[in-house]
């Protein structure tokens, strides 16, 4: 290629992978005051980035949109008001889409610098690329409303991108983690992630199960309130927060009664409505987690740039783990 070009993925228009998505030759971006330029080495897909290509969650698209928000690779240039002493430095990228057309789908991105968050050196990039969306709501999940350590937390989901972080995240704070899954498979990567209590809710009552464990649940990190509601209220300790994170299982109904007997509290997060602040303290708790060796690498499945289309089918099917891009 010329240079000063790059390989990006894109799309100009919403609608089915296979037909919007494009991988072309553009001019690669430089970065303007108070961003960082990134080399980018792995992309990660998010089910938020497959529903914003499709058009059920998005914003309007400026001639195109490179699409991704999380990845990981190395600062290669700064922008005006930068410390020059970040080119070089190995990155974990968050939210790299949200208000900018360039994601990381492609050979280089440009993000604020703030979005661009310290890797530990020896930290393989596969793993950056799995933090980003899923690493930065489980941690202001679990962290938002004071902290955890000796407290029970329940995690629904474990075997999810955020479910599992927030196992990792929860033990690493000094939490019991109890979690939810829907198989054997699922139930075994929850285990490896550090769970305490692992509960199949096909096959065991969860209510009976985390009694026989906790007295009362103190956080709750909810992937579908619609499914598990009455299980919430019926297993958090007086003054306990649910943190509602997705709308998996569509509209709920809440047990009025119970929760207000126990004073429960519901919040609602969407990362994109978080303002800087928010998610940069959320993001430093990823960065001592990794600090400490506290995350590890989920199962994933990788594609390359090219077959990004295909990348994003499988992550509409619900894959099992994390699906990523090697970017060439």
């Amino acid at each position: 290629m010329p240079d000063g070009t790059m390989l990006a993925a894109l799309y100009r228009g919403t609608g089915p992978a296979a037909e919007v998505l494009e991988v072309v030759e553009v001019a690669r971006p430089d970065p303007g005051p108070g961003e960082v330029r990134v080399r980018v080495a792995v992309s990660g897909i998010n089910p938020t980035d497959v529903k914003n290509r499709a058009g059920i969650m998005t914003w309007p698209i400026d001639g195109f949109q490179v699409p991704h928000h999380d990845g990981a690779g190395t600062i290669d240039a700064v922008g005006p008001g930068v410390d020059p002493g970040r080119i070089g430095e190995q990155v974990w990228l968050m939210m790299s889409a949200h208000g900018n057309a360039w994601g990381t789908a492609a050979q280089w991105c440009v993000v604020p610098e703030w979005k661009a968050r310290r890797l530990p050196p020896d930290t393989d990039p596969l793993l950056g690329a799995t933090l980003g969306v899923p690493a930065v709501t489980a941690a202001y999940a679990l962290t938002a409303d004071g902290s955890v350590e000796g407290r029970d937390v329940l995690v629904h989901g474990g075997a999810g991108a955020v479910g599992r972080c927030g196992i990792e995240l929860g033990r690493w704070a000094g939490a019991r983690v109890i979690t939810t899954v829907s198989s054997e498979a699922k139930a075994e990567v929850a285990r490896t992630a550090g769970a305490d209590l692992v509960v199949d809710y096909r096959t065991e009552d969860v209510v009976a199960a985390v009694r026989g464990f906790s007295a009362g649940v103190h956080r709750v990190v909810e992937v579908s309130l619609a499914a598990n509601a009455a299980i919430d209220t019926e297993v958090c300790a007086q003054d306990a927060v649910v943190v509602v994170f997705a709308t998996d299982g569509g509209e709920a109904v809440l047990p009025v009664r119970p929760s207000l007997l126990k004073s429960l509290s519901f919040r609602f997060i969407l990362l994109y409505n978080l303002d800087r602040e928010a998610l940069e303290l959320a993001s430093g708790v990823v960065e001592r987690a990794l600090d400490d060796r506290a995350l590890t690498l989920p199962p994933i499945t990788r594609f390359a740039l090219e077959d990004i289309a295909a990348a994003h089918q499988l992550q509409e099917s619900g894959p099992f783990g994390r699906v990523l891009l090697d970017i060439p």
